[in-house]
């Protein structure tokens, strides 16, 4: 089968910004404005006949009226894409007067309507395919504690059971916190929610981390669209990049399940590193990563070493939330 070339029109207005580049932080979809409404994932077919490729796409608001536009080739990450290099393009967008986005560039023109985008390819006024918004839900979200879990937040009176535990007005608990509880081998699921910040760039854009033991760090930001590099959403910091970048886009409640197997000491001397597996919204993304045993993945609460350690949740200037979180321990 013959593959068309890639809607470039669509797959991705890639600029430049500062990373320190800051401005509002968004935790009401409400409050938003256009560019949360049209930001989000896309996928459909695009070609005709033999032709026909299937193409997801991340609309990502970068402020301003500006976007960039990252393409998959087979479909949207951790669901049908192949793996190839994700394809970006410069583009630009306009707002009609019937409330229509058009996106353009040499290659062609996507209108987006209601949540589906109409691609014209050759701009000849033909309908080269049809891309519609989605928007994913984590197959774990909402999984309830089985009995034997210890529940670290379930609603706002579990508050008291963090150092420095407060929750926002809608009942979630802030970052910036650590269990009072400590765990050794432990297996983890954490819910979060990442803000809105479209001005935002690079570790300004929602920045958080959940440290297990206080000592391994598995970053929290916004990389909805990114490459899933260490220190991206769901890597391990100074550790590892994630196997594919299932960050879904902000203000999207995601899941983090991870299996941690501790070091081990004997006799004070380190003789096994711990091990760490990550499920990033259902997704395997760490697949028994051995992790540093002799040093923190980063600046971390606690120093490596045989004690148990808290469940840390970190401040970074951001409103990130967290709800539903609850470990299950293992054996030794």
């Amino acid at each position: 089968m013959q593959r068309i070339a890639p809607p470039s029109i669509f797959l991705v207005a890639l600029m430049t910004f500062p990373v320190a580049a800051k401005g509002p932080a968004y935790t009401d979809a409400k409050e938003a404005g256009i560019d949360f409404e049209i930001q989000g994932e896309y996928v459909g077919d695009l070609g005709n006949g033999d032709d026909k490729v299937r193409y997801g796409i991340h609309v990502i608001a970068q402020g301003q009226g500006k976007f960039r536009i990252v393409g998959y080739h087979g479909g949207l990450p951790g669901a049908g894409w192949n793996g190839e290099d994700p394809v970006k393009v410069d583009g630009e967008f306009s707002l009609q007067d019937d409330g229509s986005v058009t996106f353009k560039d040499k290659h062609g023109t996507g209108i987006l309507s209601q949540g589906v985008i109409t691609c014209d390819l050759g701009d000849d006024g033909t309908v080269d395919g049809k891309l519609k918004k989605v928007i994913r839900k984590s197959p774990t979200l909402g999984q309830k504690p089985p009995p034997e879990a210890v529940v670290l937040f379930g609603g706002p009176d579990d508050a008291k059971l963090w150092e420095g535990g407060k929750v926002d007005d809608e009942g979630y608990l802030m970052q910036g916190v650590n269990s009072k509880q400590r765990f050794g081998s432990h297996q983890l699921h954490v819910e979060f929610r990442l803000p809105f910040m479209p001005e935002a760039r690079g570790q300004g854009r929602g920045n958080s981390g959940c440290y297990l033991q206080g000592r391994y760090e598995v970053q929290i930001l916004d990389s909805f669209g990114l490459d899933g590099k260490m220190n991206e959403c769901g890597g391990i910091y100074s550790v590892a990049d994630v196997d594919v970048n299932m960050c879904y886009p902000p203000l999207s409640w995601q899941t983090y399940d991870i299996d941690l197997t501790a070091a081990k000491y004997e006799n004070g001397s380190l003789v096994a590193n711990p091990r760490i597996t990550v499920r990033h919204n259902g997704v395997v993304i760490h697949d028994d990563v051995e992790l540093p045993g002799n040093r923190n993945t980063t600046a971390a609460p606690l120093k490596a070493g045989p004690e148990p350690g808290p469940v840390h949740l970190q401040n970074h200037g951001n409103p990130v939330r967290y709800r539903n979180i609850w470990v299950v321990e293992k054996d030794s």
